[in-house]
């Protein structure tokens, strides 16, 4: 495959989508750094898992140690002063009246992008890539496709530089999620996303299951669980 010399950043959270993005752009792009935010969530422990998995990452795949880059960690928490939401504060997960979940935090994959937009600015990158998806997800507005192209022109403009956003998940499922890591790296890959990644909304880790860590219940376990076994029965 082609290599592109445009450096990209990573909006690396620790969890399966984000796992599989790095390792999308490691395969493509010459130069790659990664971003996580610390927003006050609950499930902090994605944090944690970030370094285990870049580390694993190089180890198992030495032919990506000179594209792999600097991580970077920004202090988001602002976004907890705004109000109270399932993935900030120890309330019980639930629809809310607008027909989302309570899970949603306004304006958090906006946020997300400006500051990672001014952090590439600074290092010399001109993509950045995300996990969004608009085919398994909770209807987060501002996780489509349409959103984010529109903040992809904001930020080319407001920079004055060409700043391009790309999302390789947006049209997949997750178990076609699952499936691209394994196109990519193989069972190697795979199962480093299984066993480093974080995706549970309690930040639960103490319970092991073919799909990963996780309380089991929540809805992001739901989703992951529910890719892994639809990914297992289309490899049968």
């Amino acid at each position: 495959m082609a290599r592109n010399s445009d450096g990209a950043l990573v909006l690396f959270s620790g969890g399966q989508d984000s796992a599989t993005c790095l390792a999308w752009a490691l395969s493509r792009f010459d130069r790659v750094e990664t971003v996580g935010f610390d927003y006050g969530q609950r499930h902090r422990v994605e944090l944690d898992v970030r370094n285990d998995f870049r580390t694993s990452l190089i180890r198992q795949f030495p032919q990506w140690v000179e594209r792999l880059g600097d991580d970077h960690r920004l202090d988001a928490g602002v976004i907890g002063q705004l109000g109270a939401t399932g993935m900030t504060d120890d309330i019980a997960i639930e629809m809310a009246e607008n027909g989302l979940p309570n899970t949603f935090v306004p304006g958090r994959n906006l946020l997300f992008f400006t500051l990672a937009a001014a952090l590439a600015y600074r290092r010399g990158l001109r993509v950045i890539v995300g996990g969004m998806c608009e085919t398994d997800y909770s209807g987060y507005p501002d996780c489509r496709d349409d959103t984010l192209k529109a903040q992809q022109v904001a930020l080319s403009l407001g920079l004055d530089r060409r700043i391009t956003i790309e999302t390789p998940l947006m049209w997949l499922d997750k178990a076609e999620t699952f499936a691209l890591a394994q196109n990519i790296g193989g069972d190697p890959l795979l199962d480093m996303i299984v066993e480093n990644t974080h995706t549970c909304y309690l930040g639960d880790r103490s319970a092991r299951h073919a799909w990963g860590y996780g309380c089991g219940t929540c809805p992001a376990c739901e989703l992951r669980s529910g890719g892994w076994q639809k990914f297992k029965a289309e490899a049968a």
